[in-house]
């Protein structure tokens, strides 16, 4: 498991850059760069409206990765040893990505 460091503040489960939803999953398949992936996790906060699942956000977390031209993916799991999640003020998850991402 990766730590994960998330710049996404407006995610639902983002809890003082931590996330709480347990485990994510990175898109981009046809990866070239970082901008070409996203948090497909990325749910925004809506408010006090909805409340994630997990009350606790956790410094490690499980990745799946569909980024396969990337360095730290094997297998559809990311190996990384830290990871950022970047796209402060999204709308959608399109608009945030995997700042850790190397082209292999």
């Amino acid at each position: 498991m990766a730590e994960l460091k998330c710049g996404v503040t407006n995610c639902v489960y983002n809890k003082s850059e931590y996330c709480s939803k347990g485990d994510i999953m990175v898109g981009g398949k046809e990866a070239c760069h970082c901008d070409d992936t996203c948090c497909e996790s990325f749910t925004e906060s809506k408010g006090d409206s909805y409340k994630s699942a997990l009350d606790h956000p956790s410094k490690t977390i499980s990745i799946d990765c569909e980024a396969t031209n990337c360095t730290y993916n094997t297998n559809y799991k990311c190996y990384a040893e830290h990871v950022d999640i970047k796209g402060c003020g999204a709308r959608n998850c399109r608009e945030t990505a995997c700042a850790t991402f190397r082209e292999k």
